[in-house]
This record gives C-alpha cells, structure tokens and sequence, in this order.
C-alpha cells in the first residue's frame, strides 16, 4: 500500500478518535475510558513489539493516540460530575459476550490442557432460550 494512502487512514482513524470521546461524553459516559482503552492496548503491544509493522499500521501510534485524547478531553469537553457507570443493556451485552467466550473456551480443542476462565452472570439473557424472552419485542440475535 503507498505510504500516502496510510497518512489519510492515520487522518480517519484520528478523527474517529476525536469524535469518539465526543459521542462518549454526550451520551453520558466518562470520555477517560478511551484513554483506557489505548493505555490497556499499548501495554499489549509492548509485550508483541514489532517495530516495522507500526511503521506501516493504518492507525496513528497508540503512545499519540493516548496524548491526543488526553488533550482533546481537556481542551474541549468540560468536566461533569457525575458519568454513567453502567446501562441494563451495557450489562446484557456483556453478558452475551461472556456466555459466547466461555462456549468457544469449551469448545477449543488445541487447549484443552490449559486452564481457562468461565465468567457467569447475575442475568439469564440467553437468546436462544425462548422462555427468557418471551413477551419482548426486542430484536434478537440468533445463532445458525
């Protein structure tokens, strides 16, 4: 890929980054998370180090991604006393997320020596069981 092709999707990728703390804070949520986010990413990376492949990535530097936000937040947004913490849907998603992790950890063969970690959750909202949601007409999401 040219290189003048990856300084525009660098560009993309900073404007989504600059948008995206918008959309947080609008919608209620502390706009740190992000910065979260990119330092729990640059600690992965420091731990898969690759050098050429950050030379050539389509997304601008996390260690810049981190400063921006960090600059952005304080430049642009006020603080506000109080963040949402938590939604009932947040909370279903994540459920949904840790019933499919812990279905594909049982179902992974080439580990199956090694230990894994099964999360539960306090909330039957299991998609497949017709009993749970019954009466709603919320949209679901259904597996082949």
């Amino acid at each position: 890929m040219p290189l003048t092709f990856l300084s525009f999707s660098r560009e993309y990728e900073a404007e989504a980054d600059y948008l995206g703390i918008q959309y947080m804070y609008r919608a209620g949520y502390d706009p740190q998370g992000m910065v979260s986010i990119f330092e729990k990413l640059n600690a992965l990376e420091k731990h898969k180090p690759g050098a050429l492949s950050r030379a050539f990535s389509d997304h601008p530097a996390t260690p810049d991604r981190i400063a921006n936000v960090e600059t952005e937040i304080a430049t642009i947004l006020p603080a506000r006393p109080d963040y949402l913490v938590t939604t009932s849907e947040f909370d279903n998603v994540k459920a949904r997320l840790a019933r499919i992790q812990n279905k594909r950890g049982l179902n992974d063969k080439k580990n199956a020596n090694k230990p894994t970690l099964r999360r539960t959750s306090s909330t039957n909202n299991d998609p497949n069981n017709p009993s749970t949601n019954s009466g709603s007409d919320q949209p679901t999401l259904g597996r082949r």
